[in-house]
């Protein structure tokens, strides 16, 4: 069977259970995305099976609970929903999160850069931009054979995580004046969290759906400054709940005002 760069695919190898983009074929070999997992892989062509338009990600029942409108007291009060920055390093899955953010009203700005580059530049789109939360997510992935799962350096991009996380809180050390949100699927959970992250990926070390990071900043966005979160149900929302995403319990980031 002939593939081509843009064809959607799954592995037989792996039970057909992701479903990927081709985005590069070398030989008898081909570089695969997630469509809907942030996950990068690569397989031979023979192993791959065109995909038929089946449901088999039980993508459209998580979409069809997905959240794109929420229900505000609108009658008195006027709302202030915490503002986003979000930087990942894949442009389709950012353009997925803008446009979520964007259909529940939330304002977010997006930035596209490498793993790698956040560190560095962290500190100035913070200082730039002034978020109540960031985001920092884009590929990740854990390889037992580099190490077990308490070691950084068997990790794809957990320490670049780890590193920009760590300079955001030298930006700003409080964690309910700055939410952060960071990883990507299997990233290094525990070391992400004690960097400073509110939220981070994996505690399962699983994959994350490339809307998962948006989901839990959009809840923070829109919870009430004064009130403590309900942790368990914004993690509830996500793809893979409490094993893909976990965090701690803090305050939301969404003033009310009244009168309207």
């Amino acid at each position: 069977m002939e593939f081509n760069v843009g064809d959607l695919v799954t592995r037989n190898s792996h039970g057909n259970d992701v479903v990927f983009k081709v985005i590069a074929i070398e030989g008898n070999n081909c570089k695969l995305k997630g469509l809907n997992i942030r996950l990068l892989a690569d397989a031979a062509l023979d192993d791959l099976k065109k995909h038929n338009n089946e449901d088999i990600e039980d993508e459209k029942g998580f979409l069809d609970r997905l959240e794109t409108t929420v229900e505000l007291n609108r009658n008195d009060y006027f709302y202030l929903p915490g503002k986003i920055l979000h930087i990942d390093s894949d442009p389709e899955y950012l353009a997925r999160c803008l446009d979520y953010y964007k259909k529940i009203n939330i304002w977010a700005l997006g930035i596209n850069e490498k793993e790698e580059n956040v560190p560095e530049h962290i500190k100035e789109w913070l200082t730039e931009y002034k978020p109540n939360i960031v985001v920092i997510t884009g590929h990740d992935a854990y390889y037992k054979r580099k190490g077990n799962t308490d070691n950084l350096a068997a990790y794809k991009s957990s320490g670049y995580f780890v590193e920009a996380v760590r300079k955001a809180r030298e930006y700003e050390n409080s964690h309910e004046k700055l939410i952060i949100i960071a990883g990507a699927c299997g990233s290094y959970y525990e070391e992400l969290i004690k960097a400073g992250a509110n939220f981070a990926s994996s505690p399962k070390r699983v994959n994350i759906h490339a809307l998962d990071p948006a989901i839990v900043a959009s809840r923070m966005s829109l919870a009430d400054i004064n009130k403590d979160i309900d942790l368990k149900n914004i993690l509830d929302r996500t793809k893979y709940g409490k094993d893909g995403i976990g965090g701690i319990i803090t305050k939301g980031t969404m003033y009310v005002g009244y009168p309207r």
